[in-house]
């Protein structure tokens, strides 16, 4: 059953989705026809899902299933990456890239690959202070709070020159 975003309960679990590239308005059209249908079918053993989705920065798919009613399972949650490869097959979007992290510059949304990384952080176009995305938060809470951080707060550190690990 779909609910909107915006009234889905905190504690509502999320899985986000990062395109390799933006949305052009009418894909972003297409993603929320195909996810609205899903959702308002989306069901865990037969019992209907407390659902809904989020387009975020043209860029990301927020799925979100409020587990109180009923929990998502292994086999309903496969259904849900289904319905994304097909869509990324159909509109040529990858979904499930992990090779490359993406950071909010300019309220645009820029993806970089992991082997760039070093670079870009020694130079100083990417810094402590950059923000990018946290996609493995759990909680709608969470996606609300922690979803955009600086990299000073994420795995990324690791990247950073060594010089700027105390500011």
């Amino acid at each position: 059953m779909f609910i909107p975003f915006e009234k889905l309960p905190l504690h509502s679990r999320v899985w986000i989705y990062q395109a390799d590239r933006p949305f052009s308005n009418n894909e972003e059209n297409v993603i929320s026809s195909s996810l609205m249908s899903f959702c308002s079918q989306w069901e865990a053993h037969g019992n209907p899902l407390q659902t809904s989705f989020k387009i975020d920065c043209h860029q990301f798919v927020i799925l979100a299933v409020d587990e109180n009613s009923a929990g998502a399972s292994g086999c309903s949650i496969d259904g849900s990456v289904r319905v994304l490869k097909e869509l990324g097959n159909q509109m040529n979007i990858d979904f499930f890239d992990r090779s490359k992290v993406a950071f909010l510059e300019n309220e645009q949304v820029r993806s970089y690959s992991l082997s760039q990384l070093k670079s870009l952080f020694q130079s100083g176009e990417l810094t402590h202070s950059s923000q990018t995305f946290n996609n493995l938060v759990a909680s709608k809470a969470e996606w609300e709070t922690n979803w955009k951080i600086s990299v000073q707060k994420s795995w990324l550190t690791k990247y950073l020159p060594k010089d700027t690990l105390s500011v």
